[in-house]
């Protein structure tokens, strides 16, 4: 049965402190712990992009899982920022990693609800075609887009990458997904040029949405909290993972919060925290949530074989 085997994750030795931008920004030790919850953001090299991202991902997943490139028939790049409008990032991904002719790439345009979306395309893609070894890599560099001077983002984001390896006998599978969109606001999180968050109405939308939807997917599958062992929620700030937590009525211990010193990955968030609870020997079922621009959201229940 295809499902997760190993997941791997790239983050940038080079951080900026939160610290260093109070007194510009006019915020205290409590703003940066308890709202946001990013002490520092790490961030690119300039001239590095999403696919660079992808590859130093990959290599730490060959640290991990004993991989045959030439095995790799399936190959998904998950990113909103893209190394270039024109060819599908995956690609470049491909050529870099040297995989084999045979196999399929395509990107998945979505940001932080797409792992979640991922998932679902490459385990339906894989099984539709009859395929074995895939590998879904999340990386969206915001660092490329963010404007320096805006409270909203400025202290949020941070750039990181990485791998989810999907192949037969995984150890984690999918049992269920969720999907939802809400087209009419996507300006509230928004790319001209500079990235433009409206942060009270992107909070509200979680706020509300997100619970209810999380709850309508356990109600779906007869589950209740009892059933879960961990909540890995999409981690856009301390104070919005905080705030669903305790509207679903969820003990702190069961919702990992991971963002600290790396900041909002976007599409990497969920992933980067799965690779550490998966190791975990109590953890045998995962919810999963991704929710924020388009305004998109999704959600998945992951059981241990």
């Amino acid at each position: 049965m295809l499902g997760i085997k190993e997941i791997a994750s790239y983050l940038p030795e080079n951080k900026i402190s939160n610290y260093d931008k109070k007194e510009k920004f006019e915020m205290d030790d409590d703003f940066i712990e308890n709202k946001i919850g990013v002490r520092c953001q790490a961030i690119k090299e300039i001239d590095e992009k999403a696919s660079d991202l992808c590859v130093k991902a990959f290599e730490i997943l060959l640290k991990k899982q004993n991989i045959d490139k030439k095995e790799i028939d399936c190959c998904i790049v998950v990113t909103q920022n893209p190394d270039y409008n024109i060819p599908h990032t995956s690609a470049i991904v491909h050529g870099k990693l040297e995989l084999s002719q045979q196999c399929a790439c395509f990107d998945i345009s979505l940001g932080c609800s797409g792992y979640v979306y991922g998932l679902s395309a490459i385990i339906s893609f894989m099984k539709n075609n009859c395929l074995e070894h895939g590998l879904l890599f999340t990386a969206d560099p915001y660092s490329d887009i963010i404007d320096s001077e805006d409270k909203n983002t400025a202290l949020l984001f941070g750039d990181g990458a990485t791998v989810t390896y999907i192949g037969k006998d995984g150890i984690f599978i999918p049992k269920d997904f969720s999907f939802g969109t809400n087209g009419k606001d996507y300006r509230e999180l928004f790319c001209e040029e500079k990235l433009y968050m409206n942060g009270r109405a992107v909070f509200n939308f979680t706020a509300t949405t997100i619970p209810k939807h999380i709850q309508q997917l356990l109600e779906k599958n007869g589950l209740e909290d009892k059933d879960i062992d961990k909540y890995v929620l999409h981690q856009g700030s301390k104070y919005i993972v905080d705030t669903i937590r305790k509207r679903l009525k969820v003990s702190e211990d069961k919702v990992p919060f991971d963002m600290h010193e790396y900041g909002n990955t976007v599409s990497s968030s969920i992933p980067i925290i799965l690779e550490k609870e998966m190791l975990k020997e109590e953890n045998k079922r995962f919810l999963i949530s991704g929710f924020g621009v388009g305004l998109s959201w999704g959600s998945a229940i992951i059981e241990k074989v």
